[in-house]
């Protein structure tokens, strides 16, 4: 009596296994490449499949282009004594006769202690009038007032000096050294040389980008492209303002990887290889290197050359499928570029759900066993 009772315990725990197997899915880390083609454009989803290759490769090789416009790369290196607006200049003028047009009774000099220059650059100078200071170095503005003064007094001798103000300074956030405003002097006339003098950069040479606010205008470039590109080495000026930060482009990687989670870019281009070694590799337990997928939402001209179209309107979703075991899958995923805000997805392979199941299987009959053996003590007492 008690083995009848014990074996249609066991068929009643079976079948109740199986059809919570059958009704429930397992735990996985997200759907599989069946689903994933599913969503396809072609099965009326929402998603371009593309597998890649060489011709995908190259349309979709896309990355920040950063650089200097040509307003920054002609500006000319500006001299370190050069006046600008709001500076206070000192005058001295000696006159070659005794009863001069500005000096006192038995003298024959004069001083002007402060002369501000203006907002428009100028400042006035008696029987000179207006003269343009700002741009020009102390010594032109001396050469400007003794042509006017020549006129009226013979052989005047002026002397101009800055009295109060900085001159030209540039000011030095982010990631650097030591941030703050610096003069605008001869050995740091050029971009690089202001960071050495701020104290280099604080982040990564690959990641460092560097930006040059100059009134309205925005210049940007790679750290690393100043010392690649002589042309990027731009000449400052007073007033600009440089900020260091670090790039913060990422992308997010989800699924069999070592590692799921949002990764920044580690240089100023990273390939779909890069990113997948970036986050631990393929997990080799559960990954389908088969099922390599890269999502984005693709610029409409790149969406039409990649698909030989002309007819997309605005951003696409993209979902392009890279094979590691194809004879090149290896090189077009060395080749194929990430960008900035990309998902990789690794799918998990068809076996490690079958390995699942016998594990949730055999695990449950253990379960059972105990539970029947439990109860046929309980029974025997």
């Amino acid at each position: 009596m008690k083995l009848k009772a014990s074996r249609w315990a066991r068929t009643v725990a079976l079948f109740a296994l199986v059809a919570f197997t059958a009704s429930c899915g397992l735990p996985r880390s997200g759907p599989n490449k069946r689903e994933i083609f599913a969503g396809s454009i072609q099965q009326e989803g929402d998603a371009f499949i593309v597998s890649v290759n060489d011709r995908v490769t190259r349309a979709t090789a896309v990355v920040p282009s950063l650089g200097f416009s040509a307003g920054f790369r002609n500006a000319a290196l500006v001299g370190s004594d050069t006046i600008r607006p709001g500076d206070v200049l000192g005058l001295t003028i000696w006159e070659n006769v005794d009863d001069g047009l500005l000096s006192a009774a038995g003298l024959n000099s004069t001083s002007i202690e402060e002369v501000q220059v203006d907002g428009a650059g100028f400042i006035f100078v008696p029987y000179a009038g207006r003269i343009r200071a700002a741009g020009n170095s102390p010594e032109a503005v001396r050469r400007l007032i003794t042509e006017r003064l020549a006129d009226q007094t013979p052989d005047p001798q002026v002397m101009v000096r800055r009295v109060a103000g900085d001159g030209a300074t540039v000011s030095v956030a982010g990631s650097v050294g030591q941030q703050g405003v610096y003069p605008l002097e001869r050995p740091t006339r050029t971009l690089s040389a202001m960071l050495a003098s701020a104290g280099g950069i604080a982040v990564e040479p690959e990641i460092a980008r560097i930006k040059v606010i100059r009134g309205t205008e925005i210049g940007e470039i790679w750290f690393q492209d100043l010392f690649s590109d002589p042309y990027a080495d731009v000449a400052l000026r007073g007033g600009d303002r440089i900020l260091v930060e670090a790039d913060t482009r990422s992308f997010t990687a989800i699924g069999a990887t070592g590692q799921q989670n949002r990764i920044r870019f580690e240089s100023q281009t990273i390939t779909a290889l890069e990113a997948i070694a970036q986050v631990g590799g393929l997990n080799t337990a559960t990954a389908d290197p088969t099922g390599v997928f890269v999502l984005r939402n693709e610029d409409q001209e790149i969406a039409n050359l990649v698909l030989g179209r002309t007819d997309l309107v605005g951003a696409q979703r993209m979902v392009y499928v890279l094979n590691l075991t194809e004879p090149n899958g290896l090189f077009e995923a060395r080749d194929f570029v990430i960008r900035d805000g990309d998902t990789v997805y690794v799918t998990e392979a068809p076996f490690s759900q079958w390995t699942k199941i016998l594990r949730a299987f055999t695990g449950s009959l253990n379960v059972l066993g105990n539970t029947v053996d439990l109860a046929n003590t309980l029974d025997g007492s």
